[in-house]
């Protein structure tokens, strides 16, 4: 038999712990390159002995070139090399043809006349590299980058004039600012203020922009000229105009003056830029100007400016939303405080043009105010009589009285008459606006100034026609009624306060019965007034009415014990009264008041009588059915149980004695339970 064969065995890692010396990825790429450099070693260099061999040498690496170049002439990198390695051989004439041959090919290419005049420069042939220069330019002008080699290599050389004539002849093309910058720098370290200035002229004018103006005032500014500097900045101004200057110059020069301690020009300056530059480009100035104030104005300065950034702020809301009502308020407070009649009244003309464009009273509540306060204004402030006359029937032309109307704005116009001394005005006015568009805020304002002149049959034809246009009224119905009680007229009243409560529909009743009982109250008429409770018990049986009787009784001229007597006969024919289909929360509050009275007014057997009906509170589910008939689960309310329905009604007696029975019968078995354990 053959003997069965071992399977080998696997080694199994023991330790299982990080090593000691953690190898990166870095490390083992950088051993990678290493061992790569060790297996592909350089190349031997080659040891050129004799001429022969050089010789040998420079044909070979010539015909390579060669090669290359017929291969293909566009790769700019053969020419360079080429180049190059000549110049490494010293055969510069042989570098400068293969360059030459270079721009032949390609004449456009920056690199080949850069990398050719850097040759000319290094083997210092100063004249071959200033022509290469000037061919360069002449051919390919808008290269900047030869210009900036040109003219450093004649500033390097000592060539002034020169490098000057190399600047002018680049500036004649109008190139960047930089290149203007350039220029000034080289006058500069040459000490030639006047040609930098010059220099400077020709640049803002090539480059008219508002920050090369600003160099140009700080170059003065820093070479001493202060009067130079200032005429640069109004140069300036006056060159851009209102309509192209920013609001950078205006900063700068009124920083410039600040600096010279001319802060009243800088004053005039904020405030000039502040009149002509659209106001949309005026943040910056205004904390410019603000900061300015604050350092070295007085407190009138700096609110000059806060108001005068508001009013920036505020333009710009109203532009932006003309029918911001709220906006134009706030602009015309801050208008008003100025002071300025002209500015006002043109700022609320352009307040008051800017009509809603709908016909929703929403819309026009506010606006109508601007209308108000314009009128207030020119009678208040400028006391102009016709001018307010005119506003208020302007205001009351633009109304459309057939949709909507404010009476505030007709009782203003009657009052403002009445105080010119315009009565009967004033009666047309309030007149004509009952008769368009009757209001209760017009009758009642028109009534209360006929009863402040005394002209009390006046507010009667008026209270007539406001009952006429509103009979369901109450509040005017007794206040019709209150007129003629402070008259005297008791029976006029009486008469106004029966024809009131026989309307078929009232919007308030309940006020108007408690009116009529107090009246007939205040006019010592208990039984008159115990009357209207009966009558009123007639047409409602609300709790409150019960109550409200009850105490009535309880305070009635009588004698004590009658008052009592007649207020708990009150209590008990209301609980007759409700226990026959009322709400249950209805009897309880009419139980809760019953028990206070006899608690404050009754003896003990009265006081349990009452408690004796008090219901009792329990918790009860009932299914929750939505509109649709679906059933959405139970909730729990709460119900009162009155004693007087459970002996009324058999099964909920029935029921009481049942649940007492059980209730019992738990307490003796419990009983029982406890007797047993205690035996053993």
């Amino acid at each position: 038999m053959e003997k069965p064969q071992k399977m080998p065995k696997v080694a199994k890692v023991k330790n299982k712990a990080p090593a000691e010396i953690q190898i990166t990825a870095e490390q083992l790429l950088r051993e990678a390159k290493e061992r790569d450099l060790e297996i592909l070693p350089p190349p031997p260099k080659q040891k050129i002995s004799d001429p022969a061999e050089l010789a040998d040498y420079q044909q070979r690496k010539r015909k390579a070139f060669e090669d290359n170049l017929r291969k293909n002439r566009m790769v700019v990198s053969n020419w360079i090399k080429y180049a190059q390695w000549e110049e490494s051989q010293k055969e510069i004439q042989r570098a400068r043809s293969i360059w030459e041959r270079a721009l032949d090919n390609d004449h456009k290419n920056i690199t080949i006349w850069l990398k050719y005049a850097e040759m000319e420069m290094k083997n210092r042939q100063v004249n071959h590299a200033r022509n290469l220069w000037d061919r360069a330019v002449t051919i390919l002008p808008r290269v900047n980058q030869f210009w900036y080699k040109y003219t450093y290599m004649e500033e390097m050389l000592e060539n002034i004039a020169g490098a000057r004539q190399v600047f002018e002849r680049w500036m004649e093309w109008q190139p960047e600012e930089q290149a203007w910058q350039t220029y000034i720098n080289f006058e500069l370290r040459n000490k030639e203020i006047d040609r930098a200035r010059n220099v400077y002229e020709r640049f803002v004018m090539v480059h008219p922009e508002v920050k090369n103006w600003i160099k140009y005032a700080r170059f003065e500014e820093n070479h001493g000229y202060i009067s130079g500097a200032r005429t640069v900045f109004e140069r300036a101004v006056e060159f851009f105009g209102d309509d192209n200057i920013e609001e950078r110059l205006f900063i700068s020069f009124a920083r410039f003056e600040e600096d010279q301690k001319e802060h009243d020009r800088a004053r005039v300056i904020y405030k000039y830029a502040l009149d002509h530059l659209p106001k949309d480009r005026t943040a910056e100035l205004y904390k410019a100007y603000t900061v300015h104030e604050k350092k070295f104005g007085d407190r009138s300065g700096i609110e000059d400016v806060i108001v005068s950034k508001r009013k920036f702020q505020y333009e710009q809301e109203v532009a932006d939303n003309p029918t911001n009502y709220d906006a134009w308020f706030d602009f015309l407070r801050l208008v008003e405080n100025e002071g300025n009649s002209k500015i006002i009244r043109e700022t609320y003309e352009r307040a008051i043009a800017n009509v809603p464009p709908s016909k929703d009273k929403n819309f026009w509540r506010r606006y109508i105010y601007l209308w108000i306060n314009y009128a207030l204004y020119e009678e208040i402030e400028e006391e102009h009589e016709e001018r307010t006359r005119q506003i208020y029937k302007t205001c009351i032309d633009l109304i459309p009285h057939k949709v909507f109307t404010f009476s505030k704005i007709w009782l203003l116009y009657a009052q403002f008459e009445i105080r010119c001394k315009n009565l009967t005005t004033a009666r047309k006015a309030l007149g004509a606006a009952i008769g368009m568009c009757p209001r209760d805020k017009l009758f009642r304002g028109y009534i209360e100034l006929e009863i402040q002149l005394r002209e009390f049959d006046r507010c009667r034809i008026l209270y007539e026609k406001f009952l006429e246009f509103g009979p369901e009224n109450c509040i005017t119905w007794m206040k019709f009624a209150e007129l003629e009680s402070l008259l005297g007229d008791v029976e006029r009243a009486r008469a106004i306060f029966e024809l009131a409560v026989n309307q078929p529909r009232l919007d308030m009743p309940e006020l108007l019965w408690k009116a009529y009982i107090d009246f007939e109250v205040s006019q010592g008429e208990t039984e008159l007034a115990r009357q209207l409770y009966e009558r009123l018990l007639d047409r409602t049986v609300h709790v409150k009415v019960w109550i409200s009787f009850a105490k009535f009784e309880l305070t009635s001229d009588s004698e004590d014990n009658m008052n009592i007597d007649l207020a708990r006969r009150v209590y008990e024919r209301a609980n007759d009264y409700l226990r026959n289909g009322a709400e249950k929360e209805s009897r309880v509050v009419l139980l809760e008041a019953w028990r206070d009275f006899e608690m404050q007014h009754g003896t003990e057997n009265t006081y349990n009588k009452v408690i004796e009906k008090m219901p009792r509170r329990v918790k009860k589910r009932q299914k929750i059915v939505s509109e649709s008939g679906i059933d959405e689960g139970w909730e729990e309310v709460f119900d009162y149980i009155f004693p007087e329905d459970e002996m009324a009604r058999p099964n909920l007696k029935l029921l009481a004695a049942a649940k007492n029975w059980k209730k019992a019968k738990e307490t003796t078995t419990n009983d029982e339970a406890e007797t047993s354990t205690s035996g053993e």
